[in-house]
């Protein structure tokens, strides 16, 4: 059992569990009830995305310097105590649950889920493909 971290709308892969999106908005143009179905997720948890201002300015960084910027302030925001709780009981259950956090970015590098891997491993999950 471990978990996964994906990019939201891909497919699915065969052992990876329940699909939780850890995205600040919904899948623009898609209904709700499809959101599972078309490889979006099944779970929404947007309390680990990073806020409206930051996911904007992550979106804007270009140079190693910006990104670094945000990737601390994310961080930052992942150890308010509502977030630092759901990342160590994320953690609890990939030992003994499949299951995947994602976002939509095509790009894991430049993606707050690249940083929420390193938090998940941090705390002790099992992650997919961790080495």
């Amino acid at each position: 059992m471990a978990v996964s971290i994906v990019r939201l709308g891909s497919p699915r892969s065969a052992h990876e569990g329940l699909r939780i999106g850890t995205v600040r908005r919904p899948p623009r143009g898609v209904p709700k009830a499809e959101f599972a179905s078309r490889d979006y997720y099944d779970v929404w948890l947007p309390n680990l995305a990073p806020s409206a201002p930051l996911m904007a300015e992550g979106r804007a960084a270009v140079s190693a310097a910006e990104w670094q910027h945000f990737a601390s302030a994310y961080r930052k925001e992942m150890n308010a105590p509502e977030a630092a709780h759901v990342i160590s009981t994320l953690a609890a259950l990939s030992h003994t649950s499949a299951f995947s956090v994602g976002c939509y970015c095509e790009d894991e590098a430049h993606c707050h889920r690249s940083i929420l891997r390193q938090l998940l491993l941090e705390s002790g999950a099992d992650v997919a493909g961790a080495v």
